[in-house]
């Protein structure tokens, strides 16, 4: 009898090893998958004042009419200047616009930015829908370029059924220009305007 207790002895120590093994390279494995996870949960739910993404132009429109604030910031590491064509606009629920964002590189040199975005209120994100926009992929300015780029936008009608949405009247739709490492030569800006 004392054959299979000690056999069992001993493979307990394995075993708990593998488990310990397995659980680090699990957990390892969910800390490096964390972030996409984390940008898909917000792309998906709105979380956080993450605008949503579509292809294609709402079917309907709605009824109520909302003021949307453009706001444009960029880093300290980044010599740009970056301002919306038009601060505000009056919009209505499932109606498409489009608003413009001038842009100038004020260096000498090539540079190129990423924009991080997002929406407030915080519970607008599920409801701003954008068709296009440059901040989908890394932007580069030639020496002293300048350009526009357009977001093409609407506000998805089925805010009005919403009770949190109730009482706002207002939504900023907000972008920051951060720097990348190396231009990308594939940034070229979709529907992007280049002024001289």
């Amino acid at each position: 009898m004392n054959g299979p207790s000690r056999q069992t002895e001993k493979k307990r120590p394995r075993t708990i090893a593998t488990a310990l093994v397995v659980g680090s390279l699990g957990m390892l494995g969910l800390s490096f998958a964390s972030v996409p996870l984390y940008r898909a949960f917000c792309a998906a739910t709105g979380f956080g004042g993450t605008p949503q993404i579509a292809k294609a132009a709402p079917t309907q429109q709605g009824e109520r009419r909302l003021a949307v604030r453009f706001d444009a910031n960029v880093s300290r590491e980044l010599p740009w200047r970056f301002e919306p064509e038009t601060p505000k606009i009056s919009l209505r629920s499932g109606e498409m616009a489009t608003i413009y964002y001038k842009v100038a590189n004020l260096s000498d040199q090539e540079t190129s930015g990423q924009a991080a975005y997002n929406v407030s209120p915080d519970q607008a994100g599920s409801f701003f829908v954008k068709v296009a926009c440059f901040c989908f992929d890394e932007q580069r300015l030639g020496p002293r370029e300048t350009a526009e780029w357009p977001v093409v936008f609407y506000l998805d009608p089925a805010l009005e059924k919403d009770e949190a949405m109730r009482r706002v009247e207002e939504i900023t739709l907000s972008y920051s220009f951060y720097p990348t490492k190396t231009p990308s030569k594939t940034s070229a800006a979709v529907g992007q305007k280049p002024k001289s």
